[in-house]
């Protein structure tokens, strides 16, 4: 199994923990990656409010270059992946709207290369018993939050892979490891994405409706799939409890940094320490690593 891999922005800088999960989870499972040459960002999350022509070119380019590899893509980031299906969605049936991107970005582009996440590789072709039979190290004992965000599974009409208000496949994986998932009310809300920057007081409410549902449902952490959410979430954690005056001390995992734990990479490979919210002392205490 082979796609083009597409890090996009964040997991060559601040997610890098994630693009080496990513690639550790990837080689054990038998799923090649071979990373599009000369990759552009894909305009998430500004492109497709300034410019819609603009924002269906910037995924169209890396899924153009895709094609020429004759392979789908997958996108670690739940951003990326909904600009690249959403232009695959838009595109795919109009040949007019293709011709026009094909004239922006200087090459030809026919919509053929599907974009999946990577949560949809492992959940859907892949399968939680295969990950499982992969499993050295069970992590039992470890109650989990899975958030999946409102980028990852929507809208249906261009994802389509899980559902859209009740998503079950990253729970399904994390089950898979011995992880028990929580069943809570936020795990499709929005965290406010890349807000974080300009409206600050926004995403701090948002993030605190978010952890206040993890911690009232008994999480001992949340699990995602997508650095601008593990950002919010991990990142604005001690913001958001200065603010509300309180104390939830979650640590956050992007899903690949715990399928690579208990398939027993060490884990002082998986990028820990650069958690704002360190998740070790909480695997040290369910005597898990």
């Amino acid at each position: 199994m082979k796609y083009a891999y597409y890090p996009g922005c964040s997991l060559h800088s601040t997610a890098t923990e994630y693009d080496a999960t990513t690639r550790a989870v990837c080689r054990t499972l038998g799923v090649e990656l071979e990373e599009i040459p000369d990759w552009n960002c894909c305009g998430a999350t500004s492109a497709h409010a300034t410019n819609h022509l603009l924002s269906l070119a910037l995924p169209a380019r890396d899924l153009a270059k895709a094609e020429r590899m004759g392979l789908d893509v997958v996108a670690p980031c739940a951003a990326c992946y909904n600009r690249m299906a959403q232009t695959v969605y838009e595109t795919r049936d109009n040949e007019i709207l293709r011709r026009k991107v094909s004239e922006v970005i200087g090459a030809d582009y026919e919509a053929k290369a599907r974009a999946k996440s990577l949560l949809q590789v492992l959940a859907a072709d892949i399968g939680p018993k295969v990950v499982e039979a992969k499993v050295t190290k069970p992590l039992k004992g470890l109650r989990v939050a899975a958030y999946y965000g409102c980028l990852l599974v929507r809208p249906p009409a261009a994802t389509g892979w899980d559902d859209a208000e009740n998503p079950q496949s990253m729970d399904r994986l994390m089950n898979a490891l011995g992880v028990e998932t929580v069943d809570w009310s936020h795990k499709t809300e929005c965290c406010g994405a890349s807000l974080t920057i300009s409206r600050t007081d926004i995403v701090l409410k948002l993030t605190h409706d978010i952890l206040d549902a993890a911690k009232a449902a008994g999480a001992d952490a949340v699990v995602c799939a997508c650095p601008m959410c593990q950002a919010n979430l991990d990142g604005r954690q001690g913001a958001v409890e200065k603010t509300y005056k309180t104390d939830y001390h979650l640590p956050v995992f992007y899903f690949t940094q715990l399928i690579s734990l208990a398939f027993g990479i060490e884990p002082y490979k998986l990028g820990f320490a650069r958690h704002s919210i360190d998740p070790r002392e909480l695997l040290h205490t369910k005597e898990i690593a």
